[in-house]
């Protein structure tokens, strides 16, 4: 399947930006399971200083604001081959070691909520276990937009019982690395059944398995990512993987609008 992508975040100021930089992580990458047609960025109110690759293989940008500014317009778009391949991604490449993915970090520490979740887990097979886990988790957390925050950790969602698709992934990956499997969280774009326009980017998560490799898991969506999921970074949890995320000196009082288009082409 072939989707048209469109993302554009939109900052405005009360007071003017003296000097801001921000990583972009928008574009698709491209691997067996996809393939990315076209792509570009373009940025109002700012300029690139730099892309590179990170140790996730995702494409960064590096972006500065212009001295004193109050609106910065960043546009990404383009097309995406996808297929199919059951949330099977296979083994794992680059430089970056599987041991990596088994490491906790502060959004990802397991604790007695985790631990809870994972006595409920069943299952003969790695796969049978870590779809039972998803359906555990899913019924523990309900998908609920608005009661969680970009900081928030696994163990609080598994408190609140309440959360959204970034917190439903940190919780799986927690409880997955707690089960011995490496885990990773997951950004990028999923093409809806019944709407063409979202105010957010999706995440999920995936698991590394013996003999199948990285495997993926939408709790929020109690399914693996078939071919309207659209990876574009990958990390240890939200940090590694934001879509844009930095800092700025000035600038009070922001407001914040994101608009995505996600559609078959």
């Amino acid at each position: 399947m072939r989707l048209r992508i469109k993302h554009k975040t939109s900052y405005r100021f009360d007071e003017p930006v003296h000097y801001g930089l921000q990583q972009l992580r928008t574009t698709p990458k491209n691997n067996h399971q996809q393939t990315v047609i076209n792509w570009s960025t373009t940025i109002e109110g700012g300029k690139r200083e730099v892309t590179f690759t990170d140790h996730h293989n995702n494409l960064v940008e590096l972006i500065s604001f212009d001295r004193d500014v109050t609106e910065v317009i960043v546009r990404s778009e383009g097309e995406v081959e996808v297929k199919d391949t059951s949330g099977v991604l296979g083994r794992q490449g680059g430089m970056t070691p599987l041991w990596l993915f088994a490491r906790p970090t502060s959004l990802t520490k397991h604790g007695a909520g985790t631990r809870a979740l994972v006595r409920q887990v069943e299952g003969t097979t790695d796969i049978e276990r870590l779809h039972a886990l998803s359906a555990v988790i899913g019924g523990a957390i309900t998908y609920q937009v608005g009661t969680s925050h970009s900081g928030s950790t696994a163990e609080e969602a598994i408190a609140a019982g309440q959360g959204v698709c970034q917190d439903h992934a940190h919780v799986f990956i927690t409880c997955a690395r707690e089960m011995g499997y490496p885990a990773r969280y997951v950004s990028g774009y999923l093409m809806m059944d019944d709407r063409v326009e979202q105010n957010a980017t999706h995440a999920w998560a995936e698991a590394h398995v013996d003999g199948l490799g990285w495997v993926g898991f939408d709790v929020s969506n109690a399914q693996s990512p078939d071919d309207r999921y659209v990876r574009v970074a990958t990390g240890l949890d939200y940090s590694g993987a934001a879509p844009v995320i930095g800092s700025r000196f000035g600038g009070e009082g922001e407001h914040l609008d994101v608009q995505i288009e996600v559609a078959q082409q």
